[in-house]
């Protein structure tokens, strides 16, 4: 049986997770998120104290606290989403720990340009929600450092005989809460646009995380996997 999966519009996302913000712990809890699997992700980005990193889909800023415990007070933060209502929490959780270092931007991440080069990038349980994802990753690669890395944390369907069973369950899950499309392969993405590649899985492959490294010749005007034909169907 071959299974399909419809991209949603992308106010219809920010709709969803405008709802859902108030959830994520108890989504993270549903989905039997790994512990310190955020943690392990960001530590994957190699960040040292006073770099500049970005999160693409920063959500509620679950991942904030890892984030400026590896740049330091010194280092800066940028996040983006799509989401007001995810944005609002990730406000408050900044007030209430006074980071000062951190700037927030609702906005489309295929537009965004943080105001500074990047030392790294992480899509934090993101990159499956976007339909354009190709073009989110080639405008981030762009404003990469050579030498810096891309991370994606998310979750996957696992492989093997079981996945037969688990996919129709999953594609329903995700059309009901998160809107990841399931069938997309991102750690082929990455591993396509960036040198050093590298993927570990956890809980018998239903989550992961891969990372890659910008080389310092790469031609951002050519990636592969037809992404000239997405921007044009925009």
């Amino acid at each position: 049986m071959s299974y399909q999966w419809a991209d949603c519009e992308r106010a219809f996302i920010a709709a969803r997770y405008d709802r859902i913000a108030g959830l994520i712990g108890f989504i993270d809890w549903l989905f039997f998120v790994p512990r310190h699997f955020r943690a392990h992700a960001v530590k994957r980005l190699g960040l040292r104290p006073g770099q500049r990193v970005l999160e693409i889909g920063c959500g509620t800023g679950r991942n904030f606290s890892h984030l400026r415990a590896a740049v330091g007070a010194q280092g800066r933060i940028y996040g983006v989403d799509l989401s007001a209502g995810m944005l609002a929490k990730a406000r408050a959780l900044c007030a209430q720990q006074r980071w000062s270092n951190v700037e927030l931007a609702q906005e489309d991440a295929a537009a965004y340009v943080a105001p500074e080069p990047l030392d790294a990038v992480l899509f934090g349980l993101s990159y499956n929600t976007m339909p354009h994802h190709l073009i989110v990753l080639h405008q981030a690669l762009k404003q990469l450092r050579p030498g810096g890395r891309i991370v994606i944390m998310d979750g996957k369907v696992p492989s093997g005989m079981g996945s037969k069973f688990i996919l129709p369950f999953g594609l329903w899950l995700m059309r009901h809460t998160m809107l990841g499309n399931p069938l997309i392969k991102p750690w082929q993405d990455l591993a396509a646009v960036t040198d050093d590649f590298e993927m570990e899985q956890f809980l018998f492959g239903s989550w992961y995380v891969c990372w890659g490294t910008k080389s310092a010749g790469v031609q951002m005007d050519a990636l592969p996997y037809a992404t000239e034909r997405l921007i044009a169907a925009e």
